[in-house]
């Protein structure tokens, strides 16, 4: 796996012999040559990191020629024995060569193998970034510690172990410094001094934001962040001659932090000054939003792609993070109340621009989520491509970084060769192979800045995307609108018609039950005035065939009214002595009987006459052929004489 050259004419880094010609090991104890010198690890034969090194690692010809001395392994260090392409841990303890071997008797003694120290705990590596600005653009300083591990050997060894040396906390520091910086001024981009100045859990947010964003990163080359600790967030403010008025702390470690100069937010900016700041940030957002709109435009895709690419990201961030807040707010107010006034003003304002008719409240506010959704979605498409394209930046750049601190180490080593020729030799080939790396170094920032050109194409038909979503939104709103005021129309026409049928049979019911009252009221007139004639009346207005049996009727009233004295001159009168008394008695009993036989049919016919009018009444009116109704006993139309139907 070691890529290392000939070393004619240096010392060996443990038994300090001198090798020449193009010897790669050691003669004497087999050490690789171009291993670190003056660590314990070969001078102790004690496997363990130094206090600022997260690893060690060297070769040896043969396995065996480790044990120059007895082998120790402490609790803090964890080594591993590389060979071929399996890794193997050595538990902790002292080992004898014999002992060795039979413990670990799936090595192989006499073939050469790769070494591996490093640490048990992470190895905290300490970043301090100035100048990081919020979402008003004003600075903050940041001061946190990575903790990085090794966390997978193999990958670990193809990246890093290709010249024997160590990795400490400098060569650690410069190449994360980028990548760690970028996430936190995405984190600080995307939110507001005032926000986070309220936040009790920023230093939180912050670690955790930092941590995942380096595991991507890491992961590849064996590496892992056990933890972030954010040291301290501040916001330093300086008057014209640069001197500091006051200090906000936005996140402090006090146990390796002085607070000073300490003052609350609103005593550092009054509030014009917060006027200023709100202002600069909505420029920020709109300038940044019309760069992508003006795709044409080459000074601003120079300026997008060449000075304003990590601060676009930051923006975009808080975009997305104040549609969020405006989604998830159930009104206008609960969105002013969570932050989001300025988005939602910029929102009402392109409405504005639209010529958008006034709705009421509810369908206003709808209109604006909707709106936010687009935007949001749009916003989050360009995030996910830009975050594609800067993490495979990220891992060339520090792919690329590691490889030049892998040449300056080569370079150190070749300075050793006591050879002069040999050692000019080498120089040459090894600044041929470093301008190399400075020309894949250029080729990255020219891929870069056709990534930022690519990402500016993609956010402007992310734009027209947007633009188009929005217009078939608002189609399908007008569409919806059409349709519910349709469907309101209907409704209304068929109340109104459902109303007028009913007020057309409540008046006719109205007309059926007036004649039926004047009928029964003409009856009864003139039931009336019949029975208030005298029998003579009676008899000449009665009908030919009724006045006979009318006849006879009023003759047995009378008679019935006789006592029998009465009865029996009558009869003698009438009949010549033809019925003896009792006879009258009993005519006059059958009499009685009759009448009061007829009195209850009369009844029994007034009783159903009324239930069946009950009846009529209630079941459906029957009409004659020109409409008017009539009763269901009727045989002719009382309003027009027209014959009715069965």
């Amino acid at each position: 796996m070691f890529q290392m050259f000939g070393l004619g004419g240096a010392s060996c880094p443990r038994c300090e012999r001198k090798l020449g010609g193009d010897a790669r090991y050691c003669g004497g104890c087999g050490l690789i040559l171009g291993a670190p010198r003056n660590v314990p690890v070969l001078r102790e034969n004690r496997w363990v990191a130094g206090p600022d090194e997260l690893a060690v690692f060297f070769g040896v010809r043969a396995l065996s020629g480790v044990f120059v001395k007895t082998l120790r392994v402490p609790a803090t260090a964890r080594a591993y024995i590389l060979q071929g392409e399996q890794a193997t841990e050595v538990p902790q303890g002292e080992y004898e060569i014999e002992g060795f071997f039979t413990r670990l008797n799936h090595l192989l003694r006499d073939q050469h193998a790769e070494i591996l120290v490093t640490r048990t705990a992470a190895l905290p590596v300490a970043f301090r970034f100035d100048e990081v600005l919020t979402a008003e653009q004003l600075a903050v300083s940041a001061r946190l510690t990575v903790s990085v591990r090794i966390e997978n050997v193999p990958a670990f060894a193809r990246h890093f172990m290709t010249v024997p040396g160590t990795i400490g906390t400098q060569e650690l520091r410069e190449l994360l410094a980028a990548p760690v910086r970028q996430l936190a001024e995405e984190f600080v981009g995307a939110r507001s001094i005032r926000e986070m100045a309220g936040s009790r859990d920023l230093r939180e947010q912050l670690d955790q934001r930092l941590q995942g964003g380096l595991k991507l990163l890491l992961a590849e080359y064996g590496l892992a962040v056990a933890k972030v600790d954010t040291v301290e967030l501040r916001h330093d403010k300086y008057d014209a001659n640069r001197a500091r008025v006051g200090s906000l702390w936005l996140a402090a470690d006090e146990r390796h932090v002085q607070i000073e100069h300490a003052k609350h937010l609103d005593d550092l900016y009054d509030a014009e000054e917060w006027q200023r700041l709100r202002r600069a940030e909505q420029a920020a957002r709109v300038r940044q939003r019309e760069l992508e709109l003006r795709q044409d435009d080459a000074v601003a895709r120079a300026e997008l792609s060449l000075q304003g690419a990590d601060r676009a990201h930051a923006v975009r961030a808080r975009q997305i993070e104040l549609y969020a807040r405006i989604l998830d707010a159930g009104s206008r107010k609960q969105a002013l109340e969570r932050g989001a006034g300025d988005a939602l003003a910029e929102l009402e304002h392109e409405l504005a621009k639209k010529g958008a008719r006034r709705l009421d409240e509810a369908q206003e506010w709808q209109h604006l989520r909707a709106l936010a959704q687009l935007r949001m979605r749009s916003e989050l498409e360009v995030a996910q491509q830009d975050a594609r394209q800067a993490q495979a930046i990220a891992r060339q750049r520090f792919s690329q970084q590691l490889l030049q601190q892998q040449i300056r180490h080569k370079i150190e080593q070749a300075a050793l060769i006591e050879d002069a020729a040999r050692r000019q030799e080498e120089l040459v080939r090894l600044r041929l192979d470093e301008a190399d790396g400075a020309r894949r170094a250029r080729a990255i920032d020219e891929e870069e800045h056709l990534a930022r050109h690519q990402s500016l194409a993609l956010a402007n038909a992310a734009r027209r995307r947007e633009a188009a979503r929005l217009q078939e939104w608002e189609d399908e709103q007008a569409r919806q609108r059409i349709e519910s005021t349709r469907s309101v129309a209907q409704q209304d026409k068929l109340a109104r018609t459902i109303e007028l049928e009913a007020r057309q049979a409540r008046a006719l019911q109205d007309v059926q039950l007036d004649g039926e009252e004047r009928r029964h009221a003409l009856e009864l007139r003139r039931l009336e005035a019949f029975a208030a004639m005298d029998d003579t009346a009676k008899l000449a207005l009665a009908a030919a065939p009724n006045a006979a049996a009318l006849n006879d009727f009023m003759k047995t009233r009378v008679h019935a009214g006789m006592d029998a004295d009465q009865l029996t001159a009558l009869a003698g009168i009438g009949g010549a002595g033809r019925l003896t008394t009792a006879e009258a008695l009993q005519l006059v009993r059958e009499e009685q009987a009759r009448r009061e036989l007829e009195v209850d049919k009369d009844r029994r016919h007034q009783v159903a006459l009324l239930a069946t009018q009950a009846g009529a009444l209630a079941a459906a009116p029957r009409r004659c052929a020109n409409g008017h109704p009539a009763l269901a006993e009727e045989r002719f139309c009382a309003a027009c004489g027209a014959a009715l139907p069965h």
